[in-house]
């Protein structure tokens, strides 16, 4: 059975998986808005979250425009977990997941990391 929890408890343990990314990792991220959205893209409705931007090491030294984007998908994370603790931990790594991209850290290097 999914866990049943509204949007602001959710949110918060996005903001707590943030807040326990060690300090000099979360002082280099720049530029990245992090995004509570309900459902994922319909052409992948299981995705759990979604990093939209230019990962750090492809960005030309003036970079500038608007914030890269963290999407976590609040239904899909809901309901493929089973209690409150599966469900902080499976937010705590997609949360790692989508900031790993922003570093440029790819799906086969993070699934090795187990962060997959």
């Amino acid at each position: 059975m999914p866990v049943d929890l509204g949007r602001e408890e959710f949110e918060e343990l996005v903001g707590e998986a943030l807040d326990a990314i060690p300090d000099e990792i979360a002082a280099l991220i720049q530029n990245v808005v992090v995004l509570v959205e309900d459902e994922p893209p319909p052409d992948d409705p299981t995705l759990l979250g979604l990093y939209d931007g230019v990962a750090l090491p492809d960005r030309i030294a003036n970079h500038t425009g608007l914030p890269d984007r963290i999407f976590i998908y609040r239904n899909p994370l809901l309901d493929m977990c089973e209690d409150l603790e599966d469900l902080a931990d499976e937010v705590r790594i997609t949360v790692v997941h989508e900031v790993a991209h922003h570093f440029g850290i790819d799906d086969e290097r993070l699934h090795d990391l187990g962060y997959a």
